[in-house]
């Protein structure tokens, strides 16, 4: 059918509110590796779907889904080794008090049932967030994500959730990615606990991403996001670490993005990546944690944790160490991330270079001195490249930020293609 047939039965037939990319939405029938490829046969590299961790039908994720979903696909509530192997497998790159495992379906569910542990042990409703975060599309975590309740459509900020400046060493109140900025943002941080506390409503739970995604790929200043854990423990909540987006390798110096500056969460959610595609979710957690959650109500998950997405998430697991993926994480993205200040050199309209490993934000500017947002450039950016065969897209509060976030085994030719696309791009729009 032709684009505008399934534009038409999609209008017809699905709610308004999903969203596509692209002005002119494209009718994607493939993937393999680094690249999508659509109905015509047209080639595209996939610079954003960090679903597919590993590569779009990696050939050894397909087959472990094939051969156990012939075997046995039923709800979880038999004995079956494969969700063991599973769990054992992940908390084994976790920090070793992480040692209980709740395997759910998506990000959002691993968000949701985190946030429910937590209210359990703490025995406090109130949340601490990250300004510009989101956390899940469920009720209770839009109205702990910032991005949604404070964006279109929503209904502001509940009266038991408090929101922290988000620590942008670019744009935020201290410029700068030095221990002294940490510092200042860490009691930024202490001050809205302090004003929770003063209300009646002490804070129970502090979520936060290690490096904030839908704020616009923001890097903190090093030392922060240990810091802040800190002090969300000193006023006795407890902290999780939303790896959805960044964790499983991405980062490449480690597994999970708080480890890198050795932030300690009591809890740790995962999604996107877990499966490559497959819906696969999981909740790491202390043993005391899980205890108090265990309180007499059952908890169940008719597919988390079914034999199939066990059998998925060990194989995503093996391709990367394998293939090697996280050292070559950390290859890629210093390769992006000197393309992208290259061009800063020659662009003026590039404000900003931040990432760890692949998971990189490019911030573009209207002018350098104000660090104004460049939105409308960042829009027409991603509509030229995308007819120049690389797939982009904005993240941000203003949608000015060129998110980064590819398949780990994304090529180095394909890296220095999107560079020399992006040099053409934005030479021809200024």
């Amino acid at each position: 059918m032709s684009g505008d047939d399934l534009m038409a039965r999609r209008r017809h037939r699905l709610g308004r509110s999903l969203s596509l990319s692209y002005r002119e939405p494209l009718a994607i029938v493939r993937g393999s590796g680094a690249y999508l490829y659509d109905a015509d046969g047209r080639a595209y590299l996939d610079l954003v779907n960090n679903v597919a961790h590993v590569g779009h039908a990696h050939p050894r994720v397909v087959e472990a889904a094939a051969r156990q979903k012939a075997l046995l696909e039923t709800n979880t509530r038999y004995l079956h080794p494969t969700i063991l192997d599973y769990a054992d497998r992940l908390v084994a790159t976790l920090p070793p008090h992480l040692e209980v495992i709740h395997l759910v379906n998506s990000g959002s569910e691993a968000n949701e049932l985190a946030l429910r542990m937590a209210r359990a042990a703490s025995g406090r409703r109130a949340v601490l967030a990250i300004e510009g975060g989101y956390h899940g599309n469920t009720s209770g975590l839009v109205e702990v994500s910032p991005y949604k309740f404070d964006g279109p459509g929503g209904a502001g900020r509940p009266e038991t959730t408090f929101v922290a400046p988000l620590p942008d060493p670019y744009r935020g109140s201290h410029r700068d990615r030095t221990p002294q900025a940490a510092a200042d943002y860490v009691d930024d941080l202490g001050r809205v606990i302090d004003a929770a506390a003063a209300e009646g409503r002490p804070v129970g739970t502090f979520i936060a991403e290690a490096a904030p995604g839908t704020a616009g790929q923001v890097v903190p200043p090093l030392g922060y996001l240990a810091a802040a854990f800190e002090r969300a423990h000193a006023a006795g909540a407890l902290v999780i670490a939303d790896e959805v987006q960044l964790g499983l390798g991405r980062v490449g110096t480690h597994w999970w993005g708080f480890e890198v500056e050795g932030a300690t969460p009591d809890i740790v959610t995962m999604g996107k990546p877990l499966g490559n595609g497959h819906p696969l979710g999981a909740v790491a957690t202390t043993r005391a944690i899980a205890a108090a959650f265990a309180n007499g109500m059952e908890y169940f998950n008719t597919f988390g944790g079914n034999a199939v997405s066990a059998a998925v998430g060990l194989a995503v697991l093996d391709v990367i160490e394998a293939e090697g993926l996280r050292p070559r994480a950390i290859e890629s993205g210093t390769r992006f991330q000197a393309g992208f200040r290259e061009l800063a050199g020659r662009h003026p309209a590039i404000g900003d270079v931040r990432g760890l490993g692949l998971f990189i934000g490019v911030v573009l500017v209207a002018d350098r001195d104000s660090r104004g947002p460049a939105t409308e450039l960042a829009a027409a950016v991603v509509e030229s490249a995308k007819d120049r065969g690389i797939l982009l897209s904005t993240d941000g509060q203003h949608h000015d930020v060129l998110k980064i976030k590819p398949p780990l085994v994304i090529e180095s030719d394909a890296i220095d293609r999107t560079i020399e696309v992006l040099d053409q791009v934005l030479g021809a729009l200024k």
